[in-house]
C-alpha cells in the first residue's frame, strides 16, 4: 500500500493498494492552499483507510510538471512523511498519472495532456497510447509553452484527444506507481519538473553593505 501525494495543480492525497485500488482520496482545488491543507488531507486519508503507518510500503509523490511554489509543498511533505515513517519515496510524473487514469477509464489512442503553468503558459505531454500493462506510453518529457503555440508545436495535433486537467488525482498517481513496480518499470527521476526558475531567487553573492 502507498500513501500518494500530488500538488502539481491542486492538492490531492490518497491511499492506494495494488489489489484493492484507491482506498481513500481527498483533494483541494485551491492552488493557494497547498501548505494549509496537506497535513489534514494526509490525516483524513490515513483515517478513512484505517491504516497504521507501518502498513504502508512507500510514499508516491507527483514530481510535476508544476509551478515551483505548489509542487515543492507536496514533494517536501511526502519526503518528510517517508523519512519519519522509514519508507521509500516513489516518484512519478504527474502528467503520466493523468494519462494512466484516462486509459484506465477506457480511453484509447493518442492523448495530449495539458495543465496550467500560470503566467499565461501551459505544461503539455503527449502519449501514443497505453501498453499491455495499461501504462501510458509517453512520446517525450513534458514541455512548457504558450497556449496559442501548442497546436503548431505538437506534430499531428488534430489526431490527439486533448485532456485539460485542473487536478492530478493522487489516487491515479499511486496506482501508476503500483503498476510500475508490479511490471518492473522505472519510476521518475528524483528531480522535480518545474520547467522554469522559481519566482524568487537568492542573490549570487553576499549583499554589499556601505
Amino acid at each position: 500500500m502507498l500513501l500518494s501525494i500530488d500538488t502539481s495543480a491542486g492538492t490531492s492525497v490518497a491511499v492506494v493498494d495494488r489489489d484493492r485500488g484507491i482506498l481513500a482520496e481527498y483533494a483541494e482545488a485551491d492552488t493557494r492552499r497547498h501548505a494549509e491543507v496537506i497535513g489534514d488531507l494526509i490525516l483524513a486519508c490515513m483515517s478513512e483507510a484505517d491504516l497504521a503507518v507501518t502498513a504502508l510500503s512507500g510514499v508516491a509523490i507527483g514530481m510535476g510538471p508544476g509551478p515551483f511554489t505548489g509542487l515543492r509543498v507536496g514533494i517536501a511533505a511526502g519526503q518528510a512523511f517517508a523519512f519519519g515513517a522509514g519508507k521509500p519515496v516513489v516518484p512519478v510524473i504527474s502528467h503520466d498519472a493523468i494519462a494512466f487514469g484516462h486509459y484506465a477509464a477506457g480511453g484509447t489512442g493518442p492523448l495530449l495532456v495539458v495543465t496550467d503553468a500560470r503566467r499565461r503558459e501551459v505544461y503539455w505531454s503527449t502519449y501514443r497510447g497505453a501498453d499491455a500493462a495499461g501504462l501510458p506510453e509517453r512520446v517525450d518529457l513534458p514541455g512548457l509553452i504558450r497556449p496559442d503555440d501548442l497546436p503548431s508545436a505538437v506534430a499531428d495535433y488534430e489526431h490527439y484527444v486533448r485532456l485539460d486537467a485542473d487536478m492530478v488525482s493522487a489516487g491515479a498517481a499511486g496506482m501508476l506507481a503500483e503498476t510500475l513496480f508490479l511490471h518492473k518499470r522505472p519510476f521518475a527521476g528524483a528531480e522535480p519538473l518545474y520547467l522554469r526558475s522559481p519566482d524568487v531567487t537568492l542573490p549570487a553573492g553576499p549583499k554589499r553593505v556601505s
